[in-house]
């Protein structure tokens, strides 16, 4: 009981620390495993015991026997599955060739160099090397996020690995199942006609299972025969079942058909896969808690000192300044990305839990199996992971500034409320060449922002969605502009910090408003203007005006003319080279005015020569 406890302890607490001090959680859960394993047995305790072991013997242990492959077999399957979940089609074909190509050229160029290198240096047979080389393909969202979070990257940069991250995930884990399956099929290693039948019925009962349920499972949820609060629980339920089923017509093929569960479950149309997304995601974190403990802890001093020699150090150097940079640079072949990037996309490609969690899983059914060199499998996987997530977290940041991506102005900025002012605001900054984001809970709100070629995002202002958005890391600006006066200060402070480094802003509220002496620093465009008024003047005139400001006593008029006039709000500054400056409310003296310099503003065009207007819908 103390174990078992203990496991699920550490195990969060690993997860705090990854989330206190921004680094993959893939990192502290293993070498918490690692402590509380081989390292305790050959270093700390008298009599060589682990603090934790998951197998003491066929009888004893937290899983005695077959048991860690089952519970690692249930865990694997329910976090592929979830994986599965993420994989949109049609995101494969709107986020770009250079994606789409890293992760088919890209994994290619992985499977096959990673695994000639490995079976050179390590001497493995074919089999083994490139189920290596399957398994460290994928990267991750979850490793790739906290390293990415905090360096200010170009979108397309940011973009690109981030998406990497999120769609090879499960087709890495699908070429290593495949891999895994084909050797299992024959553990001598002569792959007969049977043994190709063998295989055959895997990868049919797998794809058939998969696909089958996944579409049964879909109708069950929207024909509403499972009630809401049993939703979650019930996919889970069904999760498990087609994993167990189909690995009962024929062996080793569960996992197989999860990942294509997911896949087919994630791009249906079901108005419940959020609901199924969040509860996988929170299981997830738990199993993934609990399974790398275990797993790193399961692994004997003796399989650490199997790769303790400069093999593997050449094998990492390979993996990492060779294999990687070669896939980055054929897949981006022709695109508009330039040197630079291309470098700091080659240097960053940290392997995640998927790789580290199928690995420990197939290198002990294999080793157990007796094929020759599975022992290798698990420990040189173990130290790819590690590797590359110590390498990534510790020098990415300095590596964007000599490769010249870090950004040192974040010029981007984040509108939260995407309502008709919103849209109409977000539509002129981006004409004016600036990387806009609006977020809102509505999603009719989000679809008419798309409408208009904004990027919107559909979240909840008080999820962590936002916080984790690496795409995001050139926002510099905040502007809180929805309705309720509640959210818009809890958006400045909770995202001030992070999204407004260079300005955080709010509208003033209904009660600072007719107060005078209430002006908050925060606040935006005008103390005598609201969310209502806003939204009258863009109702009754849904435009936004350019006005050349000829001097300081020029915009003076104007500011003045502008307050006497509830059909007119002013909104920027923009000076003569397109850049834009935004009003607030607390600074009501604008001093820093040249010839050349245009007033921005809301409502109807003033009565005078020059006027510039910028129509939106």
């Amino acid at each position: 009981m103390l174990e078992l406890a203990g496991i699920i302890i550490l195990g969060i607490l690993a997860q705090w620390v990854a989330w206190k001090f921004k680094i993959p959680a893939i990192l502290p859960l293993i070498l918490i495993g690692l402590l509380v394993g081989p390292i305790a047995a050959e270093f700390i305790t008298d009599d060589g015991s682990k603090w934790i072991e998951p197998i003491w013997n066929e009888r004893e242990g937290l899983f005695p026997g077959e048991s860690l492959f089952y519970f690692v077999s249930l865990a694997i399957s329910i976090i592929l599955f979830e994986g599965g979940l993420t994989l949109k089609m049609a995101e494969i074909k709107n986020v770009g060739p250079v994606i789409t190509k890293l992760i088919s050229i890209g994994s290619i160029v992985t499977f096959f160099g990673a695994g000639i290198a490995a079976h050179y240096i390590f001497e493995l047979s074919w089999e083994i090397s490139f189920l290596f080389s399957g398994l460290i393909i994928v990267t991750g969202p979850t490793v790739i996020t906290p390293i990415l979070r905090n360096i200010p990257l170009k979108k397309d940069v940011s973009a690109v690995l981030k998406w990497e991250g999120i769609l090879i995930d499960p087709i890495g884990a699908l070429v290593a199942v495949l891999v895994f399956e084909f050797i299992s099929v024959d553990a001598g290693g002569e792959f007969t006609k049977t043994a190709l039948i063998e295989f055959g019925k895997i990868v049919l009962f797998g794809a058939t299972f998969g696909f089958t349920f996944a579409h049964a499972l879909n109708f069950i949820i929207n024909k509403k025969w499972v009630p809401h609060y049993l939703l979650n629980v019930f996919a889970l339920a069904a999760v498990l079942g087609v994993f167990v089923l189909s690995d009962a017509f024929a062996h080793e093929s569960g996992l197989l058909a999860v990942v294509v569960m997911g896949m087919v479950l994630g791009n249906s149309k079901s108005p419940y896969l959020k609901d199924l997304l969040y509860f996988k995601e929170s299981l997830s974190v738990l199993l993934i808690s609990i399974l790398f403990i275990l797993l790193a802890a399961n692994i004997n001093y003796s399989d650490l000192l199997l790769i303790y020699n400069w093999k593997t150090v050449i094998l990492f150097a390979i993996v990492v300044f060779a294999v990687r940079p070669i896939g980055v640079f054929l897949s981006t072949q022709g695109s508009k990305l330039k040197l630079n990037e291309k470098l700091f996309i080659s240097w960053v490609g940290p392997r995640g839990i998927v790789a580290a969690g199928i690995a420990s899983l197939f290198g002990l059914k294999l080793a157990r199996n007796g094929v020759a060199g599975a022992e290798y499998i698990t420990p040189l996987v173990f130290v790819i992971v590690l590797g590359t997530v110590l390498l990534n977290a510790t020098t990415a940041r300095l590596f964007a500034k000599l490769v010249g991506v870090f950004l040192t102005k974040s010029g981007g900025i984040l509108i939260v409320g995407a309502s008709k002012v919103s849209r109409l605001i977000g539509h002129y900054l981006e004409s004016n060449g600036r990387h806009v984001v609006l977020i809102d809970s509505n999603q009719n709100n989000i679809n008419k922002a798309k409408e208009l070629g904004l990027e919107a995002i559909n979240t909840d202002i008080y999820s962590q969605t936002l916080i984790d958005n690496i795409e995001l890391n050139d926002v510099g600006y905040l502007m809180a502009l929805t309705g309720n006066s509640d959210i818009n200060k809890y958006a400045i402070n909770k995202f001030g910090k992070q999204f407004g480094e260079n300005g955080a802003f709010r509208l003033v509220s209904s009660s600072e408003m007719v107060d005078k002496n209430n002006n908050p620093k925060e606040g935006l465009f005008s103390h005598t203007d609201d969310f209502n008024s806003l939204s009258e003047v863009t109702r009754k005139y849904p435009s936004i005006q350019e006005i050349e400001i000829i001097d300081k006593e020029h915009l003076d008029d104007l500011i003045k003319t502008t307050n006497n006039d509830k059909d007119i709000i002013p909104l920027f500054i923009k000076d003569n080279e397109g850049e834009l400056h935004i009003i607030s409310s607390y600074n009501t003296e604008i001093t820093d005015v040249e010839k050349g310099y245009h007033l921005v503003y809301l409502g109807k065009p003033l009565d005078v020569e020059k006027v510039e207007t910028v129509q939106s819908s």
